[in-house]
Order: structure tokens, then C-alpha cells, then sequence
């Protein structure tokens, strides 16, 4: 559960601001989220990343060389808006061309979209990647729909890598879908969590019983089963992941050697995670499986959930380079890097605000019966926050009644700043 809060709505704000001061020679603040410290070679291709808070160290622990050049980082467990990942992404940009990579959810999937879409407007070469790597969010022979849960991880180090090699985009793009078409996950929770300044869980699971399936933004799982042995869960992941082996190796010459990653989310902490780990590894030989650079820890959580995911990637040459490529970020190190000179730019000019246009009276008294308009939205929101949160719990992950007041608060006084400005 989610105890130190000030203000609930103000939690993700003040979370990456903590984050920021406590990483100033790695990470620098724009809008929206953060990007490396250190500056980039001119041509790089960029790596921006982002998602909802609540899941560090994803998706700002994992900025820094060899890793991603950026994150967007959204309010809890909701999509950054396409205004803060374009911001992001122009500060990230060294003139090759800027990757977007997200985990592939409804929100995510708009946003990093218009943003991309916005980009190209503006001359930079944009692409978009979707990490779908969760076997329970979707069938084996259509893995477009499967949501991005500790895959994530994964695919975004072998990408990062990619821009770090130098390589174009269109090789750095191919390297990352290869990459995602190679990954599986699978997730165990036993119990759920908690919404900063919610009263209880987005779900709960009974004593003895776990949950198989779980997503990371608080949802359930899809099934119920008896609480097993540490040895029982790893079998469970294993075996239900390595029911799609062949179509995850398909893409890498059917290959044998696999990048394994345990992730806590949250909850579960890593002695528990190593005795799981140790069955997972027995597994993986029994299996013919060679192991390069497993990863046992928490790289993508679910605020305070207890539970677990295991991820696998299957590997061919160059992606086995590239996953054991060096990086150097807040949250995940391997290797040695050169270092890097800090970045000189002045980041406060990169966020780009559209011009105010001037306008005659009755468009002026029309802006003003618009801003009244939005208040009446805003407070007809705020009065109905915690039952929007509550339908939203249903089927997702209960922050949509936060997510609408913010929203509608900032539309709001946007609109009376507008008016301000027009007078």
C-alpha cells in the first residue's frame, strides 16, 4: 500500500521530482519527464520511452547510455500525453531520428501515436514501437492485442543497444521487433495494490489462492489457483511460457539461448525472487535452454503488488549483443561505458507552446463562454472522481477519475489563462 502521500493528485509530480534530485548527474528534467544528463553523439538514433508512474524503475530509472535517451512519464498507471512524449522526444533528438517504445496499452497507443504523428510535422523522422509480450492478455496466433507488462524491459534494453551501436533507424526499429517477437511473460500475483489516497486495493486475492495473469496496472489476473511452492510457481511460468516456443523463436533461427528476466512488482522482494529464480534456472538447463545475462529484481512494478513475472527472450547473435551491451542508467547497470561530457543545451527552450492568435471581440466572448463551460466540466468531474475511479477499477486500473480531474482542471485553467491573455 501507498502510505507517504502529500497530495494524491500531485503523487507522480512530486515522485519524479524526488527522482530527479536524487540522479541530477544522470537525468535532467523537461516537460513531461526526463532525459539523459550526459550528451549524445550527433546522429544517434533516440530512444524515448514512457508509461504511466507507479512502475519504477520503469520508465525514467532506465534513461542513461546504452539505454533509452528519454522517458514520458504519465500521471499513476496512465499514459503520458502526447504533449509531454513530443517534449521529450525534441530534447532527446540528435538529428537521427527519434524511436517512440511503450508498452502496448489503449492510452499508450493513442498518445505515443499523436505524438508521433505531430513530430513528423515537424520534420523529425518518428517511429513507434509496441512491446506485446504478455501471454495471458491474448492468443498465441495473434500476439498484436497482448499487452506490454516486464517485457518491457527486455525489448527496450535491446533497442536502446541498437541506438548505442550506432545503427540507423531502420536497422534500430528492426532490432527492437525482432526483439519484442522473441519475448514471452507471464505474471503471478498474491495480493493487489493500492492507488495512492484510495481506501483499498483495485483487487484482492483470497489467503491460499493466487492470481495468473495479472497486468501491471492493478488488473486481475485471469484465473485463480491454489497458493504453490516457490519451485510449483517457477514450473507454472515456465512451462506456460515455453508452450510458445517455437513461435517465439521462430524469428531468431529456433534458437536455444534465452535472456531471462525474474521481476518483482513491488511486494515480493529478491530473496523470495532468488529462490524462485533458482528452480527457473534447473528449468531453463532441463530444457536445452542456454542462459545469457539473466536479471532477477524489480525492473517494471505495480506500486506495492505482491506478486511476480518471469520473461523470456529468445536470442540469435546480434540480439544476445545487444541485450548484454553495456548501459549505464539510474536503475540498471552493465558493463563499462566511456564517460559521457554533460549535455550544454539549455532544455528550457525545447518545450514548444503554440502562439496565441490573435482574435476580434466576438471571438474573444466566445473563448470566454467556452472557459465557463469547462469549469462547469471541471467541477461536474471533481464531484463525480471517486465513481469514475470506481467503474474504471471494474475492468482496469481505477485511475480514471484522477486521470479526468486532472485533466479537466488543467483544461480549465488553460482556458482562464487564455481568456487572461485575449483581454
Amino acid at each position: 500500500m501507498t502510505v507517504l502521500t502529500n497530495d494524491p493528485r500531485a503523487f507522480a509530480d512530486e515522485a519524479l521530482a524526488g527522482f530527479a534530485a536524487a540522479h541530477a548527474e544522470d537525468i535532467r528534467t523537461v516537460h513531461g519527464g526526463v532525459v539523459r544528463a550526459s550528451a549524445t553523439p550527433p546522429g544517434q538514433v533516440a530512444v524515448v520511452i514512457g508509461g504511466g508512474t507507479g512502475h519504477y524503475p520503469a520508465f525514467a530509472g532506465w534513461v542513461g547510455p546504452g539505454f533509452a535517451h528519454g522517458a514520458a512519464c504519465g500521471h499513476v498507471f496512465a499514459s503520458p500525453s502526447a504533449s509531454q512524449i513530443c517534449s521529450v522526444a525534441r530534447a532527446a533528438d540528435n538529428g537521427g531520428g527519434v524511436i517512440l517504445a511503450f508498452g502496448n496499452y489503449a492510452g499508450d497507443i493513442l498518445h505515443f501515436g499523436r505524438a508521433a504523428e505531430q513530430l513528423r510535422a515537424e520534420g523529425m523522422d518518428a517511429r513507434t514501437l509496441a512491446v506485446t509480450d504478455d501471454i495471458a492478455s491474448g492468443p498465441a496466433d495473434n500476439t498484436a492485442p497482448r499487452r506490454g507488462i516486464a517485457g518491457d524491459f527486455s525489448v527496450l534494453k535491446i533497442l536502446g543497444a541498437a541506438a548505442e551501436a550506432g545503427l540507423g533507424i531502420d536497422a534500430a526499429v528492426r532490432a527492437g521487433r525482432r526483439a519484442n517477437a522473441a519475448t514471452r511473460s507471464l505474471g503471478l500475483a498474491f495480493g493487489g495494490c493500492t492507488l495512492p489516497g484510495a481506501d483499498r486495493p483495485l483487487f484482492t486475492v483470497p489467503a491460499g489462492r493466487m492470481s495468473v495473469g495479472l497486468g501491471i496496472h492493478g488488473e486481475p489476473g485471469i484465473a485463480e489457483l491454489p497458493l504453490p511452492t516457490a519451485d510449483r510457481a517457477a514450473d507454472l511460468l515456465v512451462d506456460r511460457i515455453l508452450a510458445e516456443r517455437a513461435v517465439a523463436a521462430a524469428g531468431v533461427g529456433g534458437s536455444d539461448r534465452v535472456a531471462p528476466l525474474l521481476n518483482g512488482l513491488g511486494a515480493t522482494k529478491y530473496e523470495e525472487l532468488y529462490v524462485v529464480y533458482r528452480r527457473v534456472a534447473e528449468r531453463l538447463a532441463a530444457e536445452g535452454l542456454t542462459v545469457a545475462a539473466p536479471v532477477v529484481g524489480e525492473q517494471i512494478t505495480s506500486l506495492g503488488m505482491a506478486g511476480l513475472s518471469l520473461t523470456l527472450t529468445f536470442l540469435d547473435d546480434e540480439l544476445e549483443a545487444l541485450w548484454t551491451a553495456p548501459a549505464a542508467t539510474p536503475a540498471f547497470r552493465r558493463g563499462a561505458l566511456a564517460p559521457r561530457p554533460p549535455r550544454t543545451d539549455d532544455l528550457t527552450t525545447t518545450h514548444r507552446m503554440p502562439p496565441v492568435v490573435p482574435g476580434g471581440p466576438d471571438s474573444r466572448a466566445l473563448g470566454a463562454r467556452l472557459a465557463e463551460a469547462l469549469l462547469t466540466v471541471r467541477d461536474t468531474v471533481v464531484a463525480h472522481e471517486a465513481r469514475l475511479g470506481d467503474l474504471d477499477a471494474v475492468a482496469g486500473d481505477g485511475d480514471h477519475g484522477i486521470g479526468m480531474r486532472r485533466g479537466a482542471e488543467a483544461a480549465a485553467a488553460a482556458a482562464r489563462e487564455a481568456v487572461a491573455l485575449g483581454a
